[in-house]
């Protein structure tokens, strides 16, 4: 999966949540968001350089947070794990343990979320 077809398939598939996302897609659509915010900042110290958090930065955080937590629990799935893991986001040990996960190779074949992503796509 590239980066244009990651970032589509996680729009596409933001609201429902099911099925499972490869390391790929996940690493492609967190380059996106920090890619976006960079610009967003960039517009907003440019064009509100006495605000301290500008529009622009605001309604990219706000337009990609729905999207960004699916693919989160898209990868979780594809671990195997049950997307309420994600709510350990909201510790410290718990990031970590996330960017751990979200590294390792996910379940090959089947599994009770969806079949294989990188079977599917063909990589």
């Amino acid at each position: 999966m590239d980066f244009v077809q990651a970032i589509s398939h996680c729009f596409h598939n933001y609201v429902s949540g099911r099925g499972r996302a490869a390391r790929s897609e996940y690493w492609y659509f967190a380059l996106f968001v920090a890619l976006m915010n960079v610009i967003a900042v960039i517009m907003d110290t440019a064009m509100f350089p006495l605000m301290e958090t500008g529009p622009f930065s605001l309604i990219v955080s706000l337009g990609l947070l729905l999207p960004s937590w699916a693919v989160a629990i898209r990868r979780l799935h594809d671990l195997d794990r049950t997307g309420w893991w994600v709510l350990i986001a909201f510790t410290i040990i718990g990031l970590l343990l996330l960017l751990v996960w979200f590294c390792l190779r996910g379940t090959q074949g089947p599994n009770r979320f969806g079949p294989d992503p990188l079977a599917t796509s063909g990589a």
